[in-house]
This record gives structure tokens, C-alpha cells and sequence, in this order.
């Protein structure tokens, strides 16, 4: 039952994620055939590898983390206050800051990561990533072992599905159907490499990656049956 978890022990996280080389002809003649490899399942005859490395952000091998932003909850009485941070720039700094958020003050048993088809991408894209760079994972993403209910990760695109394998549903539309208000950002996922390459503006990614961890609580709210945050009680630290 989602009621009886304590929401403070929840660590929210949403990652934005681009192609690790700005372009295809960045590639060695071996990353070349393997991209092709790669990626032939997803583009088929549609496009050759070249015109479909735009998206090779998806894949953990052939993309890079560029944004980890992470979102938890305060209680005062009977408010609720919820605090968003973000941990951006360079991939190998900012993978270790959030290992360190995880160690420092994650790191219990009773802690549980939370994200929306985070099972899926986040959390498996942040443990492979750390590994590529020859960081070792911390306890909150090392699955080895560990049985299902033992795992700490929450997914809210799981939690709607209701055993339903088949059904997906973006942030977007869950956030539509629970009646909670869609945050005024400029871009969506599919811009985020050209932001980044062309324009440059990795601060217009942040930010929009931490609109989504808001979404994301907020959905979470919403499938526990309750009222939603208020604007002034969500706050950058």
C-alpha cells in the first residue's frame, strides 16, 4: 500500500541524457559498425545509422548523462514542502555527487529511488553509466542478488500499469488524467540534444528536467489519493 510508505524517505529523480559524440562522423570506424549493429532493430530501412545517431542518447553505450535531478519531501506538521536539486556538467562529477547524495543520506534500508519508467531507463542508464566510467556502483543501485521486493526503486508508469505489461503512458498524459497542472517548459525530450550541442543551454535542460521530478511527485501524490503540492511549497535548493 503506497499510504503507508513515508514519503521523506523517497528520493525522486528524472536524468536527461544525449549522445555521448556531438555527431555521428565523432565516431571511431569500430563505434561506427556497432552503432549500425545497434541501433538496426529501432531504425530498420527508415534511416541509416548516421541519420539516426540524433538519438542515440537513449542508449547507455553510445549516450552520456548530462542532468540528474533529484526532488524529496519535508514534513512540518501537516504541510508538506518538497526541495529539487540537480547535479549537471560534466558526467563523471556529477555521477559521483549523486552517488554521494545516495551514500550520505540514502542509503538505508527504509530509502526507496522513485522516478517514472525509471525501472526501465533511469535507473538502469545511471548504474551503467557509473560502471562505463569505472565507478562502482553504490548499494541503491547494485540489483545483484537481490530479490524483487528487496529492490529500493518505486516507478510511477509501474504503479499505474496495475500488472498491465503492455500499457505505457508518458509523465505528460498520467500527469493530464490525474488533473495536475502541466508546467509551462519550452521544450520536450526529443530537443534535448540539439539544446544541448546546438544551442548550448544546458540550464534550459536543467530546469526542465526538474519540472519533470516535480510531475513526478506530484503524480505520486496523486496515486496515494492525495492533494497536491501547493507552488509555494516546492523549492530549489
Amino acid at each position: 500500500m503506497l499510504y503507508k510508505l513515508d514519503i521523506k524517505n523517497i528520493l525522486f529523480l528524472d536524468i536527461e541524457t544525449v549522445p555521448e559524440k556531438p555527431d555521428f562522423s565523432a565516431l571511431s570506424e569500430e563505434q561506427k559498425l556497432l552503432w549500425e549493429q545497434k541501433s538496426k532493430y529501432q531504425r530498420k530501412d527508415e534511416f541509416t545509422p548516421e541519420e539516426y545517431y540524433d538519438r542515440a542518447g537513449i542508449w547507455a553505450e553510445f549516450g552520456k548523462i548530462i542532468c540528474i535531478s533529484v526532488g524529496y519531501f519535508i514534513e512540518k506538521g501537516s504541510s508538506k514542502n518538497f526541495r529539487v536539486t540537480s547535479f549537471y556538467g560534466q558526467e563523471v562529477q556529477l555521477l559521483k555527487d549523486f552517488k554521494n547524495l545516495l551514500q550520505e543520506h540514502f542509503n538505508q534500508a527504509k530509502h526507496l529511488l522513485c522516478g517514472h519508467n525509471a525501472k526501465e531507463f533511469d535507473f538502469p542508464y545511471i548504474a551503467r553509466r557509473m560502471l562505463i566510467n569505472g565507478i562502482k556502483l553504490p548499494y541503491k543501485l547494485d540489483l545483484f542478488g537481490k530479490k524483487p521486493w528487496e529492490i529500493p526503486h518505486l516507478d510511477t508508469m509501474e504503479l499505474w500499469k496495475f500488472g498491465d505489461y503492455k500499457h505505457y503512458t508518458s509523465l505528460k498524459l498520467m500527469a493530464n488524467v490525474l488533473g495536475i497542472p502541466s508546467p509551462k517548459d519550452d521544450m520536450d525530450g526529443s530537443m534535448v540534444r540539439d539544446v544541448f550541442y546546438e544551442e548550448n543551454d544546458l540550464d534550459r535542460i536543467v530546469t526542465y528536467c526538474e519540472l519533470d521530478v516535480v510531475t513526478t511527485a506530484q503524480v505520486f501524490l496523486r496515486l496515494r489519493g492525495e492533494d497536491l503540492l501547493l507552488r509555494e511549497a516546492i523549492k530549489n535548493l
